[in-house]
């Protein structure tokens, strides 16, 4: 049986994040057959210290998309005392994160090669990039979202529709389109276009959510 691994945020200490890191450059250089070997190979590290971090390849690959994952940074907001531009730059940050990430490289490679282990039904990949890639990332703003409702700024009745809502404004049509090798969609283009898809984004949110606006 894997590891499970329990961690807070997804912190890891500075030489697991090497090795996660290289177990990263190894799935964008090779897609599949990532194996313990290679790993340790690439780190400079022994394989008997992977098992005994990660437990078996489940493990290192629960690990490495955790790792990926956390780069979704959790937003900070002060509960008691939150107020409408802490909420907005918090709900911005989350949002510039989100869309740097999913749009790049690593997570490109990382949900194709899900995708297709998923569709063959070879192992427990697509799963693994599922609870600990989306849903961890989903889990991290709801909090977020209800405390702008309990203060009584945002305005709805899910947490998890607003959040659906809030997904589809930032990544729109921009992830599948890369993950299907749009041609007319570069890398370039997406980082070049961020900041003001961000800004849009929430712009179109607080629209839909923000107590101002529907009490308008």
């Amino acid at each position: 049986m894997p590891v499970t691994i329990k961690v807070s945020e997804e912190i890891f200490t500075p030489r697991q994040q090497a090795v996660l890191t290289a177990a990263l450059d190894l799935l964008v250089e090779n897609g599949d057959g990532l194996t313990m070997t290679a790993v340790a190979r690439r780190a400079s590290c022994s394989k008997e210290t992977l098992y005994k971090w990660f437990g078996d390849r489940d493990g290192l690959l629960t690990a490495t998309v955790q790792w990926q994952a956390a780069k979704v940074r959790m937003p900070q907001v002060d509960r008691t005392g939150l107020n409408a531009k802490a909420l907005r730059l918090s709900i911005e940050q989350f949002a510039r994160d989100l869309l740097t990430v999913i749009t790049g490289e690593v997570s490109i490679t990382l949900n194709r090669t899900a995708v297709t282990h998923a569709a063959q039904e070879k192992d427990r990949l697509g799963n693994i990039v599922l609870e600990n890639g989306p849903l961890a990332i989903r889990r991290r703003l709801k909090p977020i979202l209800e405390a702008g409702r309990d203060a009584r700024l945002l305005r709805f009745t899910s947490s998890e529709d607003a959040y659906r809502t809030f997904f589809g404004l930032v990544v729109r049509d921009v992830q599948i389109r890369l993950l299907l090798g749009d041609k007319a969609l570069t890398q370039a283009n997406v980082e070049a276009n961020i900041e003001a898809d961000v800004k849009a984004a929430t712009d179109q949110f607080f629209t839909l959510y923000g107590v101002k606006a529907n009490n308008a």
